[in-house]
């Protein structure tokens, strides 16, 4: 697994359909809820008749830590929910998540770290549950 400032991310043996199922029951073992879900490969076919590989992007959210991050600082909402993205690059399938620390930086409130230190272990291990 590889960790960038702005997402965790895997090469992963499993087929897409595969990585899409492990990345769902991850993120459900470790509380999240899928709140949104975004077929950009069907999504640019349709509004631009461009071609694309398979790309998912679900929209993930814990709510304990959404809570606590909103009270914390109400504009943080614009950064929620926390994006998990499978896609096929080059052939294989590519795993990623957000890393919630980059993005709770940029508000400027020190207290949020705590949170997105903890959302970004519990997202560090959904993308490792689906590196095979």
């Amino acid at each position: 697994m590889r960790e960038t400032t702005v997402a965790y991310e895997t090469m992963s043996p499993l087929s897409f359909a595969e990585a899409v199922e492990r990345a769902r029951a991850a993120l459900a073992a470790e509380g999240f809820g899928v709140l949104t879900e975004i077929d950009v490969q069907a999504t640019l076919k349709k509004k631009l008749d461009v071609d694309r590989g398979p790309y998912l992007i679900l929209g993930a959210c814990h709510p304990p830590s959404a809570h606590r991050a909103l009270t914390m600082a109400p504009e943080v909402g614009v950064l929620l929910p926390c994006n998990v993205t499978v896609s096929v690059e080059e052939g294989k399938t590519v795993v990623r998540a957000m890393n919630p620390a980059g993005a709770m930086g940029v508000v400027g409130k020190p207290e949020l770290a705590e949170v997105g230190v903890e959302v970004g272990a519990a997202l560090r291990r959904v993308v490792e549950a689906c590196e095979g």
